[in-house]
């Protein structure tokens, strides 16, 4: 059958992927007065005493939730609220399947970043972090920034999370060719939220440099090529332009071909079929291709070899090396909410993805990163983020 329509029959069967279960059972009038009148009464007392409180007497300490206006879901674009609604479902199992933590989906009728950055504040007291999810380029940056402050952290998966299983995928790819971060030439094709957030990884913004390996050279490429600060139309995108600041120091221009030449790594977070066998083959020896596309990759991964790819990775579970988001964001919850967290910061992110690479022990061309499948991930980056945030006094003063 196909994977689409049997898809649509077990949501249809099931009637969406969640329910809300109790976790005590009312038997009696005596439970009854425990759970609610009058004995929660002591509880709310002691909670508007000490609002830290909330984390151990309520599902705050223990849930997520994950909003999303539905304007940039994968692979299918701006389809509402109302569409964004399976995929937020299926992200909320994901969350308890790996990091055992609680989420909700909220997807929301509006696309204004002011609107969605008072939405959240507002709805914050119930919740110990806040996953934004699809929500399109550039109010998705506007709106994470907005919302640092709340008092938990606030992660945007499609730029972060994406980011860390990139990094993660592409150590072990350079432990594979024998080339170090800091020797390698990177393209980027794709300027929005994911290949920005790459960026600014691989070029370790807003890392500690002691810590962080910068890589040599990025080229960021959007659909009409080569992002420089000399194409006239950058100058008018704000956040084109910062991206043009910080890459492409020797302002090349000319098209993703000409990027390509003698470059080390490609990163496509775009659309499928835009890289040629002949573009691969101008690349430098034992090329590295994360064609991340979905559901069809900038290129096939075999057609990639042929040309001479020595690592492909690519977003989808039917080939070796998916780069799938599920193996950072549970773990990076998990180890935020355990620490009680208040942000998620630039260390606890580069942790994450060194713990994650670290979770393959023998890495091969087929085997850059462990299956999204292992339940043993998420426990190591947690505790790895946790360690990061607690021994960074910056962070826990905010």
């Amino acid at each position: 059958m196909d994977i689409y329509l049997e898809s649509t029959q077990l949501h249809q069967k099931l009637g969406g992927k969640l329910e809300v279960c109790s976790k005590y059972e009312i038997k009696n009038q005596h439970d009854l007065s425990l759970v609610y009148t009058p004995g929660v009464a002591q509880a709310c007392r002691d909670i508007a005493e000490n609002e830290d409180r909330a984390y151990d007497l309520t599902i705050k300490g223990n849930t997520v939730a994950i909003v999303s206006d539905g304007s940039a879901v994968l692979g299918l674009g701006n389809i509402g609220p109302k569409g964004a609604i399976p995929v937020m479902e299926g992200k909320a199992m994901l969350f308890k399947e790996y990091g055992d933590i609680n989420a909700f989906p909220i997807c929301v009728e509006t696309q204004n970043a002011f609107e969605i950055i008072n939405l959240v504040k507002n709805i914050a007291p119930v919740f110990a972090g806040i996953n934004l999810e699809d929500i399109s380029a550039p109010r998705c940056f506007e709106i994470e920034r907005a919302l640092q402050d709340i008092g938990i952290p606030v992660f945007h998966d499609d730029q972060h999370g994406t980011a860390i299983v990139l990094l993660a995928g592409l150590i072990n790819s350079t432990r594979l060719i024998g080339k170090k971060l800091t020797e390698l030439k990177v393209v980027i094709n794709g300027a929005g939220a994911a290949g920005t957030a790459i960026a600014e990884m691989l070029l370790c913004v807003g890392h500690d440099p002691s810590v962080c390996e910068r890589v040599k050279q990025i080229i960021v490429c959007d659909s009409k090529g080569i992002i420089s600060q000399s194409r006239p139309d950058i100058m008018t995108n704000r956040t084109k332009l910062r991206l043009a600041r910080i890459t492409n120091r020797q302002e090349i221009t000319g098209t993703l071909a000409t990027a390509l030449e003698h470059a080390d790594v490609f990163i496509g977070v775009s659309k499928g079929n835009i890289l040629s066998p002949k573009m691969i083959k101008s690349m430098a020896d034992k090329a590295i291709v994360f064609a991340m596309a979905n559901p069809t990759p900038e290129i096939m991964p075999d057609i990639a070899r042929e040309a001479g790819a020595f690592v492909v990775g690519t977003g989808r579970s039917d080939f070796p090396n998916q780069v799938n988001n599920v193996l950072a964001f549970p773990g990076i919850f998990r180890g935020a909410i355990d620490a009680r967290a208040k942000v998620i910061s630039s260390k606890m992110k580069l942790e994450a993805a060194y713990a994650l690479a670290d979770c393959v022990d023998s890495p091969t061309v087929d085997k850059i990163l462990p299956s999204p499948l292992d339940k043993s991930v998420a426990p190591r980056i947690a505790q790895q983020v946790k360690e990061a945030y607690e021994s960074d006094p910056s962070v826990q003063a905010l």
